[in-house]
């Protein structure tokens, strides 16, 4: 896969993870102006991410450009939102656990080679 692709399928994954949590917790049928601009501040890390080629996800990386405001808003979303997309979005889902475990258990011997 490109990289370009990587950046686009890693917004799309949390743009919905986003609009599920507003929805839920913000009551409205669209996004909020804090989550709107959530969205845009992921969008614009994932658009320069100098790491995306050897990386899946954010949260599996190991700098994090995220400034710590914005950090803790999008730690919230996960959290509420990446039990529920199994019910909502169950194949980016499944995709998303499948790759943050392959790029977990590659980190681990990435680490374990270098000692």
């Amino acid at each position: 896969m490109n990289i370009e692709n990587k950046r686009e399928r890693e917004k799309l994954i949390v743009s919905q993870m986003i609009v599920l949590y507003c929805i839920k917790n913000h009551g409205g049928k669209t996004l909020c102006a804090e989550c709107r601009e959530l969205t845009e501040y992921a969008c614009q890390r994932s658009d320069k991410c100098p790491f995306m080629e050897n990386k899946t996800f954010c949260s599996n990386c190991r700098v994090h450009c995220y400034k710590p405001e914005m950090r803790e808003k999008i730690r919230a979303v996960m959290r509420f939102s990446g039990p529920r997309m199994m019910f909502h979005h169950p194949i980016t889902a499944m995709r998303h656990v499948i790759e943050v475990k392959r790029e977990k258990k590659r980190q681990e011997k990435e680490m374990h080679n270098e000692t």
